[in-house]
């Protein structure tokens, strides 16, 4: 979300053919979800604990519906937010998302992990560095954490429609995105991402309890991609102070590419 004078030269978003690829994609993906979706029943167990799920850029709770209704039967306490169209980025929008956060937080009495799809990815990670205490995990799905919209074919539009400095920038907020919370941090990211390069969304904090998984995907499609889904319920099961990184055996680790993320 940093302005176009910080653009970093070589950042460039996916290419067209990626980008024109993504709802044909998408569709197959949540055809797959929905095919596999009674087996998902034997994913990880939770153990209650809230979880609040943000969707993308100019998209409502209406997109993470098939997910929510996943984690809710598997145990978790989840909820969207409740507030219409990803759009305006704003303080009375970070405001209300941290309402959402204290909602969850105070209704389990514990922390909440916090699942953000691209741009809610990035309301994820700011969310949990405003409030550590109350947030146990970070989840990011195809998110623009790099400090440069140089990476996403969104740029224009969200320019357009926020101004090259948002009102939350203007008091030194959302001047980091590429510095991960103080909390287990994972991204879910995709090479063949047709909005977010897949270099925008990769973490490079250097600790243990920050981790990239890459997976394959459309942009469109993360947040019912079954590979992303796995991945999303295994974090989740993970106790409260007991992270581990993410590890893959058997068959399933054909879907989930073993790759350097430079």
């Amino acid at each position: 979300m940093t302005s176009a004078a910080t653009q970093q030269s070589n950042a460039r978003p996916p290419s067209r053919l990626l980008t024109l690829a993504e709802p044909g994609r998408a569709m197959g993906e949540l055809a797959s979800f929905y095919a596999l979706r009674p087996l998902m029943g034997q994913l990880p167990k939770g153990d209650g604990h809230g979880v609040l799920v943000l969707p993308g850029f100019m998209a409502s709770d209406y997109s993470t519906g098939p997910l929510r209704r996943l984690l809710c039967d598997l145990g978790y306490d989840c909820a969207g937010w409740n507030l219409g169209r990803n759009i305006k980025v704003d303080q009375a929008r970070i405001d209300a998302m941290m309402d959402c956060v204290d909602e969850l937080h105070d209704r389990s009495g514990r922390p909440i992990s916090i699942v953000g799809w691209s741009l809610g990815g990035v309301f994820a990670r700011e969310l949990a560095k405003l409030a550590p205490e109350k947030v146990r995990l970070v989840i990011s799905l195809g998110s623009p954490i790099c400090d440069d919209r140089g990476h996403t074919n969104a740029a224009r539009l969200f320019e357009y429609l926020n101004g090259k400095e948002p009102e939350i920038m203007r008091d030194g907020n959302f001047q980091a995105l590429a510095e991960a919370p103080p909390v287990p941090t994972t991204s879910i990211l995709t090479r063949t991402d047709g909005v977010v390069h897949w270099r925008g969304s990769v973490q490079r904090c250097g600790r243990e309890d920050c981790e990239n998984i890459e997976v394959l995907a459309s942009h469109c499609g993360l947040g019912v991609n079954p590979a992303a889904v796995y991945a999303i319920a295994d974090r989740l099961a993970q106790g409260e102070g007991s992270w581990k990184p993410f590890e893959v055996r058997g068959l399933a680790s054909l879907f989930f590419p073993k790759r350097a993320l430079h």
